[in-house]
């Protein structure tokens, strides 16, 4: 029996990914200089990052 292709590849961990997860984003930003730890602790409204992962 064989696999759907809308399974795709095995090896999904290659593929450039297009939404950051927030510890990710929070990261890109400490990295960038914009975020700031115990001043920043909003949950909704971080701005946009590239992601370049």
């Amino acid at each position: 029996m064989s696999r759907h292709p809308s399974y795709g590849k095995s090896i999904k961990s290659a593929k450039k990914r297009n939404v950051l997860k927030r510890y990710e984003r929070i990261d890109v930003l400490r990295s960038m200089g914009k975020w700031k730890d115990g001043e920043d602790k909003k949950v909704t409204g971080l701005p946009k990052t590239l992601t370049s992962k």
